[in-house]
């Protein structure tokens, strides 16, 4: 073989080995770009894994919550029922008596002692509630016995300020409202705001927005709520002074035994 074909092999030879060297290099390269995109691949799913793991694991929690305040409602709803069903069955009764009574002035003799035991048993039915308001509903109770011995109210007067203040204790189941008034605790008077949902719940707020009570029904005696209840304690307060649009609020209760 000439020297000219010689030299054209060997040229041959090293532009093969140089391009098989360049196809490697892109080969190799091209393997590590797709290693390291799968890695990253796998890291964006095992992330979004874990996002929808505490995802899951919250909606769990809130149906959990949801439950409990599901049960929580309806064994308020029975207490908040039993309540309003004996109210409602003494003002029917009341409303029974007042049919058959007719003309009151001519059954005077025993009209006032009917209403007298009415008063009484009114005022054993405040002093055995939630003390709400408790101070102005002895001071309604003593204003009817003093109407009572009264001889310029006349008997049938005397007689509706009697049912009205009947029907005043039997609303105070149905409304939200709050007053300012002094709790005394441990041993210390303060001012607070006070604020009920009915007979279902009755809290205090101190006026520093610090601290909150709840009158618990079972031990009949003020405990003290813990941090997570003072917003919506204080929104309770609000929107029972009107200063803010009625709202879905979390309060803490005793559920009927």
């Amino acid at each position: 073989m000439s020297n000219n074909n010689i030299r054209k092999s060997l040229i041959a030879t090293a532009l093969a080995g140089a391009v098989t060297l360049v196809s490697g290099v892109a080969l190799a390269a091209s393997v590590a770009d797709i290693t390291k995109a799968g890695a990253d691949n796998a890291k964006a799913q095992a992330a979004s894994q874990e996002k929808v793991n505490n995802i899951y694991e919250q909606s769990q929690e809130l149906l959990a919550e949801y439950r409990a305040l599901v049960e929580q409602t309806e064994n308020l709803k029975v207490y908040n029922d039993n309540v309003n069903e004996q109210v409602k069955n003494q003002v029917e009764e009341i409303d029974s008596l007042q049919k058959q009574i007719g003309t009151i002035e001519g059954t005077k003799q025993g009209i006032i002692p009917l209403m007298t035991k009415m008063v009484d048993t009114l005022e054993a039915f405040i002093k055995a509630d939630m003390p709400i308001d408790l101070t102005k509903r002895l001071e309604r109770v003593q204003h009817l016995r003093e109407y009572l011995v009264n001889p310029s109210i006349n008997t049938s007067e005397q007689y509706r300020l009697v049912l009205d203040a009947y029907k005043i204790e039997k609303n105070l189941g149905t409304v939200v409202a709050t007053y300012t008034d002094k709790l005394n605790v441990d041993g210390q008077e303060r001012t607070v705001n006070f604020v009920y949902v009915g007979r279902i719940a009755f809290l205090a707020l101190s006026t520093d927005d610090k601290h909150a009570w709840m009158w618990n029904k079972k031990t009949n005696a003020w405990e003290e709520l813990d941090p997570e209840y003072l917003e919506s304690t204080k929104m309770a307060v609000r929107v029972a002074g009107k200063q803010a649009a009625p709202e879905l609020l979390k309060l803490p209760v005793f559920a009927a035994e």
